[in-house]
């Protein structure tokens, strides 16, 4: 293959397929090379995370019930975290895989990276991939896992009352045996599966950055608005299992505030409006990006065809108000009122062409969907009789 094919090939780049675990996953048969067995991960990772507490609690008498204030089977943010989020974060890599697979090859296909720049968006694919292989870098949240984060568990997360998995003598809390495998084997389980997805949310947004920087061949009277790159609004939605995983892992925590620490859900307000602008922000800021490029081209979108109207509604004005109509030619089915409502609605085109390759739209679904998770604990403030009723009054 020469290098001039070569290059305009559309190239196959994943965010998900590759690096040191997947590697591992391969080999143990757990996926295929492209992400197969989804479920046989889900139910190995998840179980090595679950099913030891739950044995381990029963040993102990933690698992239902006794003199403690959350019995493992009542802790609903253990529960979700390991059942909910965690089979979601797994399952998600088979959705951006297959949603971010093709949106990487339509730059080539829909021919916006000029000829001279091929170079480039393939070393910003090649960047990108190496970050992914690492085995420096996944060594690093693992490490980060184990320090830090069991940190943060400790001092933000884990409940200073007596529980399943810790007994508080004093000001330290002593772990039970279930509690050793929740602190040193299921939190980093799960942390590491979530921070690894945070690593990816920078790989994809270093990727877009350079390939933002690129000659882009934009055309500002593109049917989708964006000058043709409105495609990547789209690949936000890649994400949102994501932002659902976020979504219930918060629920969860909430949840055992109000259920057991006395709680009102509407206390928890401010933690439910950050986590979603932190999400939203977090999944389409990389997309910012490629505003100067957009505000570029329709300004000069706008002044081109702003001149090009000039002339067309003078000529036209002089030719059919102003002069003599003529004689050979009707003004009933004249070619020059239709080209004139073609130059309004392409003029039209650039005026409503976005700055950003996203609407209010994208963002507004995904916000739902980070927040859907915490809807049922709406039912510790209403009945559902009112909720339903709530709800019917707002749709009709």
């Amino acid at each position: 293959m020469t290098q001039p094919e070569s290059l305009n090939e559309a190239p196959e780049f994943s965010l998900v397929l590759g690096g040191p675990l997947f590697d591992f996953f391969r080999r143990a048969y757990l996926s295929g090379h492209t992400l197969e067995f989804a479920w046989r991960r889900v139910m190995v990772i998840a179980g090595v995370a679950w099913l030891p507490l739950l044995f381990l609690a029963l040993i102990g008498g933690d698992a239902i019930g006794g003199p403690l204030q959350i019995p493992f089977l009542y802790d609903i943010e253990a529960q979700v975290r390991f059942l909910i989020a965690l089979p979601i974060l797994i399952v998600a890599e088979v959705i951006v895989h297959s949603r971010l697979v093709p949106m990487v090859r339509r730059f080539v296909e829909r021919r916006l990276i000029v000829y001279e720049d091929m170079t480039k968006f393939h070393a910003a694919i090649d960047s990108a991939t190496r970050i992914r292989n690492s085995l420096t870098v996944e060594l690093t949240l693992l490490l980060l896992v184990y320090t830090l984060g069991l940190w943060v568990w400790r001092s933000e997360i884990a409940t200073g009352s007596s529980s399943w998995y810790a007994k508080p003598e004093g000001t330290a809390l002593h772990l039970t045996l279930a509690g050793y495998w929740y602190a040193f084997v299921s939190i980093p389980i799960f942390q590491f599966m979530l921070v690894r997805w945070y690593l990816r949310f920078f790989i994809w947004s270093q990727f877009l950055w350079r390939v933002s920087k690129l000659n882009l061949r934009l055309i500002a009277t593109h049917p989708d608005r964006a000058a043709g790159i409105g495609f990547l609004g789209q690949s936000a939605y890649a994400f949102g299992p994501i932002l659902f995983a976020q979504g219930t892992m918060l629920a969860g925590l909430i949840a055992n505030q109000v259920l057991y620490g006395g709680e009102n859900l509407m206390a928890f307000k401010m933690e439910l409006a950050g986590l979603v602008a932190l999400m939203i922000f977090l999944v389409y800021s990389p997309l910012l990006s490629f505003n100067p490029s957009l505000s570029r081209v329709k300004r000069e979108g706008l002044r081109a065809y702003g001149r090009l109207g000039s002339r067309y509604v003078e000529a036209f004005e002089e030719k059919w108000i102003r002069g003599a109509t003529p004689n050979d030619e009707e003004l009933l089915g004249s070619a020059d009122i239709q080209s004139l409502t073609d130059l309004g609605n392409s003029f039209a085109v650039v005026q409503e062409m976005r700055v950003v390759p996203f609407s209010l739209k994208d963002l507004i679904r995904l916000a739902a969907i980070t927040a859907a998770p915490l809807l049922p604990l709406t039912l510790t403030i209403f009945s559902l009789e009112e909720l339903v009723t709530r709800v019917i009054k707002i749709l009709f």
